[in-house]
């Protein structure tokens, strides 16, 4: 069985450009990294929640493409 150890959350901006946070899993600890700007944090409780944050925060990218219709 394969173990999937990286996710990623994506946002848009206003500008058409996408932001991508990655969330690397090692045990219960995880990493996220935003491809973007290179910022980096560890989280062991809600890490899709906190790069969720700093997209808007930091890129103002809040744009989910999952609910672009």
């Amino acid at each position: 069985m394969t173990q999937i150890d990286t996710s990623k959350v994506s946002r848009w901006d206003q500008h058409g450009r996408e932001h991508v946070v990655r969330v690397h899993r090692t045990g219960v600890q995880r990493t996220i990294r935003c491809e973007t700007c290179g910022w980096r944090r560890s989280a062991q409780f809600l890490p899709w929640l906190k790069a969720e944050e700093h997209l808007a925060e930091a890129h103002q990218a809040t744009v989910d493409p999952r609910s672009a219709a």
